[in-house]
């Protein structure tokens, strides 16, 4: 397993944001993209593929399992499909610290004729995966984790499996494209109900690599349905990766707190299912333009954000589904907003890359804002004046992330610590800072530094 370099990043007060950027491919279409090829008949050819370390961590585990890619640039791949067949790894797959690469390369690894370990770095070896294990135990499956949480080695003895019906528990896209994965080497239909919606990329990849599934919506909208049948084939298909609407949703929230910012966006990911974030800043009071360019698979377009003070707001219910990458700079907004953020329902947050809420609360206190934190969420009182902090990433690229924006609203000077994290998810996040915010005195003191 490779270490991540101990670096810092230091950043002082923004005078401005503004500009034009386009942000790294997405991060769970890239993941998607390249298991679907691998899976698939034929050549496919990614574009924009994130080169992320998280993402690489799945490309790998393919070429481990006999897939031959090809990297024409870092973000460029030609990928030649297995047609399903992949061959026994010689040692255990390396997911680093990517949930999604175990619990998807779980799903299929299920259904493979051989034994495989799925292992990863101490952040992620602490994550339950007691999730995926029981529904994949229902179709058969023989795998397990370690402890009551079955977390991380996950040893699978691939073999038969039978579709099932199975209602998700929580909301949970991961767990979700698991069973569906899964559900292509199974005998029979896979169907997999959710109460409340989710990120759907998995169920629109499939139909773009021709094995459309299912989809019955539940009569008051919120829920839906989805079944695939088993032993469908998949047939390479290019693909084109929109911008990450996660990474650049840091940009969209610290131009809409900044009044007199002019931030524009093009090529982002708009999947109606990713962009909740939009929604909430637009009820805190925010100035948001969104256009749509194409749809034919994933849409994308263009956002276009304008500055001014934010009122704080209510995120809770369905709703926390649509934005649970994003809390994390929620949470940052409502630091800077006029009056109350309630974040409420996000109990997932405490099983992330790190417990979020206790990682938000504790370093919006080193900046001096007042938090109320929840078994199941936090309560920001914006309006503090906020001072430059020395906080930790917890080892989570998003709390790194968030923490750098919220110093570019404090006065004084603001170290991120262990920020060599933020390579899993947004590996030019410096660049696009430097790019997009003009700084008092001299701007960025220091740069993402440090040795291994």
């Amino acid at each position: 397993m490779s270490r991540a370099p101990v670096s810092t990043l230091t950043v002082r007060q923004a005078r401005q944001l503004g500009g034009e950027i386009t942000v790294p491919g997405d991060k769970s279409l890239s993941h998607r993209a390249i298991l679907f090829s691998a899976l698939a008949d034929g050549q496919s050819v990614i574009d924009g593929f994130l080169p992320g370390e998280d993402c690489i961590c799945t490309m790998r585990a393919l070429q481990a399992m006999g897939c031959t890619i090809e990297t024409e640039s870092k973000t460029r791949l030609i990928v030649h499909g297995t047609g399903g067949k992949l061959r026994a790894p010689l040692e255990p797959l390396d997911c680093g610290n990517s949930g999604t690469a175990m619990r998807l390369l779980a799903g299929i690894l299920a259904g493979q004729p051989f034994k495989s370990r799925l292992i990863g770095d101490a952040s992620l070896s602490g994550r339950p995966m007691k999730r995926i294990v029981d529904p994949l135990r229902k179709m058969g499956a023989k795998i397990g984790g370690q402890g009551e949480k079955h977390t991380a080695p996950l040893d699978i003895e691939g073999g038969p499996l039978t579709g099932i019906d199975y209602t998700l528990p929580v909301a949970s896209a991961q767990l979700k494209s698991c069973l569906l994965l899964a559900g292509l080497f199974a005998q029979g239909t896979t169907s997999i109900t959710e109460k409340t919606p989710s990120r759907d990329h998995t169920e629109r990849l499939l139909a773009y690599f021709h094995a459309p599934t299912t989809i019955d919506l539940k009569p008051d909208g919120r829920g839906k349905t989805v079944r695939v049948r088993g032993g469908t084939r998949l047939h390479g298909h290019d693909f084109q990766v929109p911008g990450d609407f996660s990474s650049a949703a840091f940009w969209i929230a610290a131009a809409a707190a900044l009044p007199g910012a002019d931030l524009t966006i093009a090529n982002l990911g708009l999947n109606g299912t990713r962009t909740g974030l939009l929604s909430v800043l637009l009820r805190m009071g925010a100035h948001i333009h969104e256009s749509i360019s194409d749809s034919t698979c994933e849409p994308f377009g263009t956002v276009r954000v304008y500055g001014r003070k934010l009122k704080g707001a209510k995120i809770s219910g369905a709703e926390i589904a649509n934005v649970i990458d994003e809390l994390p700079i929620i949470a940052v907004a409502g630091a800077v907003a006029e009056g109350d953020t309630e974040i409420r329902d996000a109990q997932e947050l405490r099983v992330k890359e790190t417990d979020r809420i206790a990682a938000m609360a504790t370093n919006l206190r080193a900046f001096g804002v007042e938090v109320t934190e929840h078994d199941d969420g936090m309560t920001i009182h914006g309006g503090a004046k906020l001072t430059g902090a020395r906080v930790g990433s917890f080892g989570d690229h998003r709390i790194a992330m968030a923490c750098a924006i919220l110093g570019l609203f404090s006065k004084s000077e603001t170290t991120i610590e262990e920020t060599g994290c933020i390579a899993t998810s947004y590996p030019t996040f410096q660049d696009d800072l430097q790019k997009v915010a003009s700084f008092q005195e001299t701007g960025l003191a220091a740069m993402l530094s440090g040795g291994h």
